[in-house]
């Protein structure tokens, strides 16, 4: 089992890092895998997508910077990757940069006898998405959002 202690050190590292390169950080996953721990750090610009050459240099980064702390008591993996456009969506930030976008919700309860709806994110604040679905203006708590994806049209 990871610690939340060292996932807590390395949002303390990469935070800073980040910042200096205004990049965002979007998800940071930590799980052992055999006697390696596998760090994976899904990062992106706030605005525009991340390229897989600015990864690479992030990675090569946060590598040289964990190296040098040495606060990994195993051997690791270190992934930094953009999370693409299918990502997750979980907090007030993700659906604010999907601001007229169309986005589908599988929620962990039923919202007007519904637990699935899709529709164009309308706003957001710390404890809503609005959406515009086909029939009326949906109000979704985000603690009922299992899971919320950007609709892909291709």
């Amino acid at each position: 089992m990871i610690k939340e202690s060292l996932i807590k050190e390395l949002e303390y590292l990469i935070l800073p890092c980040f910042a200096s390169a205004n990049v965002e950080l979007i998800d940071l996953i930590c799980r052992q895998e055999g006697r390696k721990l596998i760090i994976r750090i899904l990062a992106d610009y706030p605005q525009d997508g991340i390229t897989l050459d600015e990864c690479a240099m992030l990675n090569r980064r946060l590598g040289e910077l964990l190296d040098e702390k040495n606060i990994i008591p195993c051997e690791y993996i270190l992934e930094v990757s953009s999370p693409g456009l299918d990502r997750s969506l979980k907090r007030k930030k993700d659906f604010l940069r999907c601001l007229n976008r169309e986005v589908v919700f599988f929620l962990n309860d039923f919202i007007d006898g519904k637990c699935q709806w899709q529709g164009v994110v309308a706003k957001a604040d710390e404890a809503c998405v609005f959406i515009q679905s086909a029939e009326k203006i949906i109000e979704i708590p985000l603690t009922k959002i299992n899971k919320a994806q950007l609709v892909i049209n291709k």
